[in-house]
């Protein structure tokens, strides 16, 4: 007997196409992106012009009513449905992030794991109108209303996950969605795209790639009703700019540098491994990885020792095909020449390297890996303390003051994370609440997730994604007064 294919399994991985109108088109240009592991090209992918923006602007926007009249709930079926096939489409996903985010299977698992769980976890949040006033004579409430369409702007790292963290929060609010994925990591977007072509009413979700003339089209169309942005602080005032002649709605996510405040009572041997995770987790490339750890001198030496050999024994260098392997290379030539950079820095300002790297050993598959280093107590000002490094270098910095390292740790225009690690828990929350970043941890970091609300402060951002407030952050607040 003859079996029909699975309608939510994709059969095609090799060839990729725009997303418009649940339809797949192709455009004229193409352009390929860089597997990180071999320096060697990826399949084609369409390069959109200003007639593909207009076409799915014009499908989301008269797809916007019918989707915005649907209750929450239907809408939460939708996205549920969507999160099911996505799942049965992992082992795709995973083999695309590898050859196009360089990700090896461990990394790659997580980002595939937490993607399901944040679609999950959106859905469980409902907008409700808020009673602000009830006397005998007035009513007045304030309901959320859908903006219409909101475009997401996506980076390369978590070119799955930080998309999907936007999608599930504007859908779910009512509003239809445009995603631009980032050109170094276009083809995991654009196969998100038809998956969810299978899913959602014709023109709710589209998916456009192309080169670094695509953004401005978007972010300066009079019928975007939002941008939501994540990346870099230089291309995050740019996208607040190009938003201001329409005055879009706008949410900003940008870098960080984030500290980490280790005391004297932790337990060394159960913190190391923890705080090794969180500041080298994919290669260092991620926003809100630890930047800077500030450890106190009094158990400076013995903490600096065990973190590396922790790094030399337990977080392997590999290529995306490699299941031992933790940390794979960086994603793109532009973020690998700024780190070489750095790492020449070892040597042009002294700074003692623990281990010292060997830039010249043979490198998995010729891809653009680098050895994970840590940089022994280098001064306040140096670029690697003031700079988001963004890849597997990190400073250990000796602090014996709680005012100090409180000052230190703030002096940053950044403020997106930062986190507080000691036995004594309340010592520990006290220093956290006085650090000034969006989101502050004890004795963990990196723990984010569809509950709670991720945003900056400073120049690591405008506005939140994810949790109740990101769901908001898609809707216009209107006010309601009704009298008895």
């Amino acid at each position: 007997m003859a079996t029909t294919a699975d309608p939510s399994k994709l059969q095609d991985w090799n060839s990729f196409h725009n997303v418009i109108d649940n339809e797949l088109t192709t455009t004229p240009k193409t352009r390929q992106a860089v597997n990180p592991n071999t320096n060697e090209p990826l399949p084609s992918v369409p390069v959109s012009s200003l007639e593909d923006v207009d076409r799915a602007v014009a499908a989301a926007r008269a797809a916007f009513p019918s989707w915005s009249s649907l209750s929450q709930d239907e809408r939460a079926e939708y996205l549920l449905k969507f999160a099911d096939a996505f799942d049965a489409n992992q082992a795709g996903f995973a083999k695309l992030l590898g050859e196009e985010a360089g990700k090896p299977p461990q990394a790659a698992g997580i980002e595939l794991f937490l993607t399901g769980v944040q679609i999950r976890g959106t859905v469980k949040h409902r907008l409700t109108e808020e009673v602000n006033e009830e006397t005998d004579e007035k009513l007045v409430t304030i309901r959320y209303v859908p903006l219409g369409v909101g475009v997401g702007i996506t980076p390369w790292n978590l070119p799955i996950l930080i998309g999907i963290i936007k999608l599930s929060s504007a859908l779910l609010a009512g509003n239809t969605f445009i995603w631009k994925p980032s050109p170094y990591t276009p083809n995991t977007a654009l196969k998100v795209g038809e998956l969810a072509a299978k899913i959602f009413p014709k023109g709710v979700v589209n998916v456009l790639s192309g080169d670094e003339s695509l953004g401005p089209l978007l972010t300066t169309h009079p019928d975007v009703a939002k941008v939501s942005f994540t990346g870099s602080v230089a291309t995050g005032k740019k996208v607040m700019q190009a938003c201001a002649g329409t005055l879009k709605r706008l949410t900003l996510e940008l870098g960080g540098n984030d500290a980490a405040i280790v005391y004297p009572d932790v337990d060394i041997a159960a913190v190391v491994p923890q705080l090794a995770t969180w500041a080298f987790v994919h290669t260092g490339q991620i926003c809100v990885a630890v930047k800077r750890l500030y450890v106190h001198e009094d158990i400076y030496d013995a903490f600096l020792a065990a973190l590396s050999g922790v790094v030399q024994a337990a977080l392997k260098t590999g290529m995306n095909d490699d299941p031992t392997a933790v940390l794979g290379p960086i994603q793109n030539t532009m973020q690998y020449a700024k780190l070489q950079d750095m790492y020449a820095q070892i040597s042009q300002q002294g700074w003692k390297a623990v281990p010292a790297p060997d830039l010249s050993a043979p490198k998995p598959g010729a891809g653009f890996f680098l050895p994970p280093t840590l940089i022994d107590n280098p001064p306040d000002d140096a670029r690697i303390v003031t700079e988001e490094q963004f890849g597997p270098i990190v400073p250990l910095l000796k602090w014996s003051d709680e005012d100090d390292v409180v000052r230190r740790a703030n002096a940053t225009p950044y403020g997106l994370g930062g986190s507080v690690w000691s036995a004594d828990r309340a010592r520990a929350e006290r220093t956290a609440r006085r650090l000034e970043a969006g989101t502050v941890w004890v004795n963990t970091h990196f723990q984010l997730g569809p509950q709670a609300a991720f945003g900056g402060h400073k120049q690591s951002g405008i506005g939140v994604e994810s949790g109740l407030d990101g769901l908001k952050g898609w809707c216009n607040p209107q006010t309601v007064w009704v009298p008895k």
